[in-house]
């Protein structure tokens, strides 16, 4: 369950900043159209964010420094929420940004608000579970022996009850 979760969250960060890259212009104007940071601010933010995510991304789909890397990706997605929920609240009519584009909507179209809500919230529990539980044999972690026990874990594909 654990690999499953960490490839799900790092493969949407690792698209979400790739689409973004691919057009740092508008990762700028999706990030400013929140509103909630100085315009100075705002553009460092836009011209980071998806170099960070694609670094988190990569490291949670090869399993290296997994429980960071977990950490920092449920920080992104609950910034997310809280930072979609607060354009919701104040009435913007603004694309979240998250998979590309950003900025103002036009009259025609809808904020899907509460869908995006509720994506990221799901991958804020998967980062939760990632960072609770080991992230298994298929994680660099395991094979470079930094994925660490904790009293309770388990070993997502060992099935070993009595460890």
């Amino acid at each position: 369950m654990t690999t499953l979760a960490r490839l799900v969250l790092g493969g949407v960060l690792i698209v979400a900043g790739g689409l973004k890259i691919g057009s740092i212009h508008n990762s700028v104007l999706a990030v400013k159209a929140y509103r909630l940071l100085p315009d100075a601010l705002a553009e460092t933010v836009g011209y980071g964010l998806p170099i960070v995510e694609i670094v988190v991304g990569v490291l949670l789909v090869v399993g290296l420094l997994t429980r960071a890397a977990a950490v920092a990706g449920g920080l992104l997605m609950l910034a997310f929420v809280l930072g979609i929920a607060w354009a919701w609240a104040n009435g913007l009519r603004i694309d979240c940004g998250c998979f590309g584009g950003g900025g103002e909507l036009k009259s025609w179209e809808e904020p899907s608000y509460l869908l995006d809500i509720v994506r990221d919230f799901g991958l804020v529990l998967l980062a939760v579970w990632t960072v609770r539980f080991p992230p298994g044999r298929l994680a660099l972690d395991a094979a470079l022996g930094l994925a660490g026990r904790r009293g309770g874990d388990t070993d997502d594909f060992e099935g070993d009850e009595d460890e």
